[in-house]
């Protein structure tokens, strides 16, 4: 099956704000320069290391309404009070360029996507901190949040985590380079499945004329 045509391939990797979904989505892309990362459409304000079209496409509540409206984004949800969506188009043309696309997105999302005419090119990962007390020290050594919202990430968490169930895979972060390698493993072997392969129908066929059969 080498150099055999297959569809693209949607990564989706959820966790609970801290447990390092964001991190390994980047290494991915970094790992194989095939892999695009899905660059999602929110309303939150940008952090001051932030990048505007690199790390998200920030917009106003009307234009993100307007975007939703005309069938823009491939999924959407509400987190903290902020709208946070993925663009359609992109995704559109990754699967039909053979080319994988992984979402950094919070079960919500990864279940509309799971849920959409991409499901069947999807496969769905959530990664859980190893303790919530590990979780905590994370989300302090960061540096991005108050002590208030690592609270309220913290109240969230505990909800987000219930939704392992609902993916095809549920890893530890224990350590980032262990994990980091399963998530690897997964892909390649995602990526080689039946019915992602393109035109093996009739590469049987010609293989059983070929031998007469």
């Amino acid at each position: 099956m080498t150099g055999q045509k297959r569809r693209g391939l949607l990564i989706i990797l959820s966790s609970p704000s801290g447990a390092g979904k964001t991190t390994l989505a980047r290494k991915l892309t970094e790992w194989d320069r095939s892999v695009t990362f899905s660059v999602s459409a929110t309303t939150r304000p940008s952090r001051e290391s932030e990048v505007n079209g690199v790390d998200y496409h920030f917009c106003s509540p009307k234009d993100f309404a307007a975007m939703k409206d005309r069938g823009e984004l491939l999924e959407s949800a509400e987190v903290f009070g902020y709208n946070y969506g993925s663009p359609l188009k992109p995704v559109q043309l990754a699967i039909a360029e053979s080319c994988d696309v992984v979402f950094d997105i919070d079960w919500q999302g990864g279940l509309q996507i799971k849920n959409s005419e991409f499901g069947g090119d999807s496969v769905a990962i959530f990664v859980l901190p190893p303790s919530m007390a590990a979780l905590r020290d994370r989300l302090r050594d960061r540096g991005k949040d108050s002590p208030v919202a690592i609270e309220q990430r913290m109240a969230k968490a505990k909800d987000e985590i219930l939704h392992w169930a609902d993916y095809d895979y549920v890893l530890v972060n224990s350590r980032l380079d262990a994990v980091f390698r399963q998530i690897q493993q997964i892909v390649q072997a995602e990526r080689l499945r039946r019915d992602r392969q393109i035109g093996v129908s009739d590469m049987v066929r010609k293989l059983r004329d070929e031998a007469g059969g």
